[in-house]
């Protein structure tokens, strides 16, 4: 296992030649090649140097010149070394943590699970961080600072494209000062405001691509006043720029808010349905149990009349059958004599 210590040595020994290399320290392994150096357990080897290898073959960020400084990446060898590493103000729900002041990120090694992300992407998302810092200071604020990690790392996923539109159904779309409180009131609430960085980050890079993105940055950092760099570099206030980004996401995401709202409304028509369509079908459910009740009496009193007749005794001329009355049968007079012909 890796410890703070030989971290620390490992860094200030420095990347040594620009030529990749690797070195034993202890327990660790240290990689160096350009400007980074990562350092990591036996077991992560493979990831070190595929994570290395993403950091050398894309250096370059949106509106930013090439990076300069020495970065450390420092992969833990487990959760517990990973949790003393980023220190306890990090959020729990964290992938990696960078530290732009010093230059140095901490990941998660091959222990992590699938919600840990594509660790080269996370890598590019971290590194964003230290080249904007690098560039700017302290001076972007907390919203800018992720989505601009965001849109360089290209992290808008389907799962964000979904949960931005699901959001728009229930709360209007934050200002971008609004944003920043989002990202301290846990991982549902802090997932939404990463998905609203990125798109407002987005539409500023959509604004004026790339050059646009340089100008505006140079601006900020020379003013001091994002407001007075949206002013010089696309003419409007962080009014205006509010406006705009909101139309654009609604204009790009508003079909998957609106399938979701008439979901909701089908939803919640079913549940007020429901009470009546129970109802009925207990009287349905009665009516049929009368129904076959009636069958069933009609059928006995038809099998009665049946076996009645195939059982019962010749009826007389009178239209009464002998016994019925519990009376004797009456005798008919004969017939007049003349009636009769001899032979």
């Amino acid at each position: 296992m890796l410890a703070l210590g030989a971290i620390a040595c490992l860094w200030s020994a420095g990347p040594g030649a620009a030529q990749q290399g690797a070195v034993a320290a202890g327990a660790g392994l240290r990689l160096d090649g350009g400007r980074f150096t990562v350092v990591a357990g036996p077991a992560d080897g493979r990831l070190a140097r595929s994570l290395l290898d993403a950091a050398q073959g894309q250096d370059r960020f949106p509106g930013l010149a090439v990076p300069s400084a020495r970065v450390l990446i420092a992969i833990a060898p487990d959760e517990r070394t990973f949790r003393q590493w980023v220190g306890p103000a990090a959020p729990e729900w964290g992938a990696a943590v960078a530290f732009p002041d010093e230059q140095r990120l901490v990941m998660q090694g091959g222990w992590a699970g699938s919600d840990a992300g594509e660790p080269r992407q996370v890598l590019r998302h971290e590194l964003a961080h230290l080249a904007l810092h690098e560039r700017m200071g302290r001076l972007p604020p907390r919203w800018f600072d992720e989505g601009y990690a965001s849109v360089a790392a290209g992290e808008w996923t389907r799962e964000q494209v979904l949960e931005t539109a699901v959001g728009m159904v229930w709360r209007t779309l934050p200002t971008v000062e609004r944003l920043e409180a989002g990202f301290q009131r846990g991982e549902l609430e802090a997932g939404w405001s990463y998905a609203m960085a990125h798109r407002a980050v987005g539409a500023l890079l959509e604004l004026g691509g790339e050059a646009g993105l340089q100008r505006f940055l140079a601006s900020w950092q020379q003013s001091g006043s994002f407001d007075r760099g949206l002013r010089e570099t696309y003419g409007m206030t962080t009014m205006g720029f509010d406006a705009y980004w909101h139309r654009q996401t609604r204009q790009r995401f508003g079909w998957l808010s609106f399938a979701t709202d008439v979901s909701l409304a089908m939803a919640v028509a079913l549940v007020l349905a429901l009470p009546l369509l129970v109802g009925k079908r207990r009287r349905d459910r009665r009516r049929l149990a009368e129904l076959r009740a009636v069958e069933a009496r009609q059928e006995a009193e038809s099998d009665a009349s049946a076996l009645s007749a195939l059982l019962g005794s010749p009826i007389s001329p009178g239209g009464q059958v002998p016994g019925d009355s519990g009376e004797a049968p009456v005798a008919l007079p004969p017939p007049p004599a003349s009636q009769y012909r001899a032979g």
